[in-house]
Formats: C-alpha cells, sequence, structure tokens
C-alpha cells in the first residue's frame, strides 16, 4: 500500500504501533515492562559515585543515575524524567532537565522563552505560532518550543495542546517535596505514534490493524540478522553483550565498485534495521572491502542517513583495523524472541 500508515495494536502482551511507508516497515514502537521514557518521578537523593559526576536517587521503581548534580545533596527532592532504559543490573538514566512534550508543543521549566521549530520556513505562519505562544503563555515562567508538527495544523488545536501542556508543568513542578512519586507516566507506543508520527494517510486502530497492514509478517522478519541490500548484497545486525556488530556483505560480485555500492547500501540501511530491532549502545560496522579515498564518500552517506533518524546518534569514526564505530542512545529496549517468532 502506498503513502504512511499508522497501525496500532499488540505484540505479545505488550502495546505497540507501527509506522508503515509504501508497504514497508519503517518504524516500531513497543512497550516494555520497565519505566518509560519520559516518566517524571518525585525522587530523593541518595549518595553521591565517585568518579562518575552523578548520584543515585530513589524513586518508586528503583534507583536512578543521575548527572547534573550541582547544589544537590543527601536527603532532598528532586524531579527526575526518565532519559532512556537502564542496561542490565544498572541504574535507571534520568535528568533533572523535566520536559513536558506532545504532538505541538514542549514546555521547558527553566528554559523560559518561546521559540518557534526551525523546520517551519514560512515567516507568516511563525508569526502567528508566536503569538499563540505568548498569549496561552503570559505570565508563566516556562519556556515553550513549537514543534514543526504545528505547520498545517488547525491552530486553536494548536493552542488547547500548549495550554495543556503548560497547565501540566505548572502542577507538576509545583509538587516536588514529599516521598518518591510517581507524577507523569511516559507515553505508551500509542501515545508516541500519535505525538511523533503526524499526518499518515491511514490511521488504523482496528484490532486486526497488524494483520490488515502487513506488520506481522515484517516482525517475524526482524527474527533474522540478515537485511537484504539491493544488487544482491545483504548486511547482518547482530548485538552481542558488548556491542552491535554489523557485517556488509557485496555478494557474489567482488569487485571494488560492488563493494563501494554495498557500503554506501549499508549506510542508508543502517537507521531502519537498528530502530527497528531496538538496538544501542556501541556498533561496529564490518564493511566491505573499499579503498581508503572513498571512505569520505560513504561518511557523507552515513550522516545524511543518520540526520533522518529519531534516535541520536553519534558516528565516531574508523578504527586501526578499518571498522567504522557508531555510538547510539538506548531509548529502547531490543524486541523480545517471543514478539519476533
Amino acid at each position: 500500500m502506498k503513502g504512511r500508515v499508522v497501525a496500532l495494536g499488540q505484540l505479545g502482551a505488550f502495546e505497540a504501533a507501527a509506522l508503515m511507508e509504501d508497504g514497508v516497515l519503517s518504524d516500531l514502537l513497543v512497550d516494555t515492562d520497565q519505566p518509560r521514557p519520559g516518566t517524571i518521578y518525585r525522587a530523593v537523593i541518595e549518595r553521591p559515585v565517585k568518579g562518575q559526576g552523578g548520584l543515585f536517587v530513589r524513586t518508586p521503581d528503583g534507583n536512578g543515575f543521575l548527572r547534573q548534580v550541582k547544589g544537590m545533596s543527601a536527603g532532598g527532592t528532586v524531579l527526575v524524567q526518565v532519559m532512556g532504559y537502564a542496561e542490565p543490573g544498572k541504574a535507571i538514566p534520568v535528568t533533572a532537565k523535566v520536559l513536558f512534550k506532545s504532538r505541538y508543543a514542549i514546555v521547558t521549566p527553566g528554559a523560559p522563552g518561546i521559540n518557534v521549530s526551525r523546520a517551519i520556513k514560512d515567516d507568516d505562519l511563525q508569526d502567528r505560532l508566536m503569538l499563540i505562544g505568548k498569549d496561552v503563555m503570559a505570565g508563566d515562567d516556562n519556556g515553550l518550543i513549537l514543534r514543526s508538527a504545528c505547520e498545517g495544523a488547525d491552530e486553536e488545536a494548536v493552542a488547547e495542546d500548549v495550554a495543556r501542556m503548560a497547565e501540566l508543568a505548572r502542577a507538576v513542578m509545583a509538587d516536588a517535596s514529599g516521598k518518591p512519586e510517581k507524577l507523569v507516566e511516559g507515553p505508551g507506543p500509542h501515545e508516541l505514534a500519535w505525538r511523533d508520527w503526524p499526518e499518515p494517510e491511514i490511521w488504523d486502530e482496528d484490532k486486526q490493524a497488524f494483520d490488515h497492514h502487513g506488520v506481522l509478517d515484517a516482525v517475524h522478519a526482524l527474527g533474522s540478522p540478515r537485511e537484504d541490500l539491493p544488487g544482491g548484497a545483504s548486511i547482518y545486525v547482530e548485538p552481542t553483550r558488548a556491542l552491535v556488530a554489523v557485517d556488509v556483505n557485496a555478494g557474489g560480485d567482488t569487485s571494488p565498485a560492488a563493494s563501494v555500492k554495498a557500503n554506501m547500501a549499508a549506510a542508508r540501511a543502517l537507521p531502519r534495521a537498528l530502530r527497528l530491532r531496538g538496538l544501542g549502545g556501541q556498533v561496529v560496522l564490518d564493511l566491505a572491502p573499499m579503498p581508503k579515498k572513498d571512505r569520505k564518500t560513504f561518511e557523507a552517506a552515513l550522516r545524511a542517513a543518520f540526520r533522518r533518524d529519531t534516535v541520536e546518534t553519534a558516528l565516531v569514526g574508523w578504527t586501526p583495523l578499518g571498522h567504522y564505530e557508531l555510538q547510539r542512545k538506548r531509548d529502547r529496549l531490543p524486541l523480545p524472541k517471543a514478539v519476533r517468532h
């Protein structure tokens, strides 16, 4: 099916949302049994961690690790927000820079001012959005960012969204004292789909939506580490305990041109392959043999591919053995085997 389709459903016991673009699975959100990113806690400050530049905080869901520690002392309380998922055996990563994010608005306590997304180029629309922001946020010390989804949206809906987020922010920020407590539940996959995948041609909430749009077949295909590329090439994406290994295979053609072509195709395919599998941390690419003179072209293709990706990724560079390294934020968890099979 052509166009963008958002399908809502479940995978196993977990809520899930899938984005299909022209019949291909482009993004997949699956809930977990861990605290959701975006969750806001009132936490109690505990001991600092020597040598790591941070401290532990106690939340209702276990210990969190906070890096912003200036002016904090043990026994006090602090509002924190979950930044991502905890690695096995480690504390929940949290930040004291709490944000309130919705489809059209991000309210930013401690960072005053009203800003419009730079992706909105229409000067008249920027001016109208600024007026909406100033009107709704009048007398509010919190800051506001109007997101790119405001473009083409009903301006009354934008104003209502800003007002809702501003009210929530004021209520939560005024509730900083007391025992550890969950104040805001992070968004689940269905809410995230509404928030971050605007304007699909089809929005399908039917119980059979995943069957209707080929989502289940696409998810089952993720059970294999192999991703086929144009021209008979492929990549194998395999997580280990320490890192994610990506092997690029040029196929039957062993010419230098075929290897370069396979590496370029791998660069374009890699963000999707990692995103759908929920893989992060250290990523090491074992590329097809390629002359050093083509490395700059490969790096440019990789930068362009990850620029459009939703997960924060740092392109680190080349190793002495000729591998290429990435560092990717862990804001998703790997798909459970029960979901993929």
